[in-house]
């Protein structure tokens, strides 16, 4: 049954790039892998299949935290309704142009990719906030939403697991403090940060992509297709920017003590899905009382402009929720435990390093999950450095870097269909351009920790 635990993956990945359509592969996918559960337990039983998926997206759904993440996707959708229909999108992006901030393509490049760094807590928040926030931007100086997406994209998580002052770190030290170590769980969680070869180079790429202000590949095709007149009329009439700005601040700002309080007053303990949710609901409650306040729109059609705006992300939830539940089914399936076994005892040691960011980049492609990944790969490394003598920091980072590495090329991950969502770039576009980026810095990755390793363990 190992082998076959990867069927249900392949299945997703195979039908996303055959049929060009994600719920499709994503169902099957839970269709395939119930399909397989059952007939390790009970061959009889095999025709069950479709009732035991059905029955395994109502037991994801009903999760809190899914749930919470459920509800957050469907309330981004009212409060992009509130700030794009408002005209405060329009009004922010004039207000930002006439003050010379983003006055040129470079200029709103580094904006975006300032925002997603500064918000560091969350790193649904962080894509989310830099995303809504640059869209009209990137639409007034004629960049793609792709383009935006894997900015988002690739500067949150990366930010993210280099700072660590959030859920991530405090998730991460919980698992590593069921061991004895060298050293302290803290002191190799941050020493592992100049080790993150993967995260460290998306941003130099990233960077590189907004200061020659050039994009390659697929992404070079996305740019020369877009159409400047479909994005325009997008565009609300310009009104005041407060519409747009203020239930921005009141996320971000709001997040951040959600954070403290959900943490009992630490930051790093808080609760990323309850916080990120309250505050998209406090933001939305604020722009939709701005739209009363002003007189913009009646209580009537600001609750029609909200619903539309959640209708109009159905699809992403729908994707989010599959995704959810593909990750719930591959881990009853053991299939993470599978692909963390190509990780020998026996290989030599100067490539076990790179072997585990392989492994973490396989794990979080196939289950579309980092969480997951550094859940099962930090107790299989972990002993790795107790008993081979491996750099306890060099080994963590390359766990952490393959999760994000694996994440950020799988279709069927959750945050790749919530940078979509915030960018307003369809799931697929956003995987295709963004993969050449995300295989570049992972060939050079590879190459850094073989070369560290080298020097290392001698």
């Amino acid at each position: 049954m190992d082998w076959m635990s990867v069927i249900p993956p392949i299945v997703a990945i195979a039908v996303v790039f055959w049929k060009k359509e994600v719920i499709l592969a994503l169902a099957l996918a839970v269709l395939c892998a119930e399909a397989l559960i059952l007939v390790n337990t009970s061959i009889t039983e095999s025709y069950l299949a479709p009732i035991n998926a059905i029955e395994r997206v109502v037991g994801t759904a009903s999760s809190p935290g899914n749930t919470r993440v459920l509800l957050f996707s469907v309330l981004v959708g009212a409060l992009l309704a509130f700030i794009r229909d408002s005209g405060g999108v329009t009004a922010t992006v004039n207000f930002l142009v006439g003050k010379g901030v983003a006055k040129t393509r470079k200029q709103v490049g580094g904006l975006t990719m300032f925002t997603g760094i500064a918000v560091f807590i969350e790193s649904n928040l962080s894509v989310l906030t830099a995303g809504i926030f640059a869209r009209g931007l990137y639409d007034r100086f004629g960049m793609s939403r792709a383009r935006l997406a894997y900015i988002i994209d690739s500067t949150s998580a990366p930010v993210c697991i280099l700072i660590l002052l959030n859920g991530w770190g405090a998730f991460i030290l919980s698992l590593l403090d069921a061991y004895e170590l060298p050293a302290s769980s803290a002191s190799i969680l941050w020493g592992s940060v100049v080790f993150n070869f993967y995260a460290i180079f998306t941003l130099l790429i990233v960077a590189y992509t907004i200061s020659a202000d050039k994009v390659h590949g697929p992404m070079l095709e996305e740019e020369k297709a877009l159409s400047q007149t479909d994005v325009t009329q997008q565009s609300a009439p310009a009104t005041k920017a407060r519409f747009m700005i203020l239930p921005l601040l009141v996320m971000v700002l709001s997040m951040v003590g959600f954070m403290f309080w959900t943490g009992d007053g630490v930051l790093s303990q808080g609760s990323g899905s309850k916080s990120v949710l309250y505050a998209t609901a406090l933001a939305t409650a604020v722009a939709y009382g701005l739209l009363l306040v002003h007189k913009r729109f009646t209580h009537k059609e600001a609750v029609d402009i909200g619903f539309k705006g959640m209708g109009e992300l159905l699809p992403l939830v729908t994707i989010v929720l599959l995704s959810l539940t593909l990750g719930n089914s591959l881990k009853d399936l053991g299939t993470g435990v599978f692909v963390a076994g190509i990780v020998g005892e026996y290989l030599p040691l100067v490539f076990i390093v790179p072997m585990l960011f392989i492994a973490g980049a396989v794990m979080s492609f196939t289950t579309g999950t980092s969480w997951g990944t550094f859940a099962i790969l930090i107790p299989i490394g972990v002993p790795l450095i107790q008993s081979l003598g491996l750099p306890p920091s060099l080994v963590v980072a390359a766990i952490l870097g393959g999760g994000i590495f694996g994440d950020h090329c799988s279709p069927i991950s959750d945050t790749t269909a919530v940078s979509s969502l915030a960018a307003g770039c369809d799931v697929l576009t956003h995987v295709k351009t963004q993969i050449p980026y995300a295989l570049f810095a992972g060939v050079l990755t590879l190459i850094a920790y073989f070369i560290a390793s080298v020097i290392m363990l001698g």
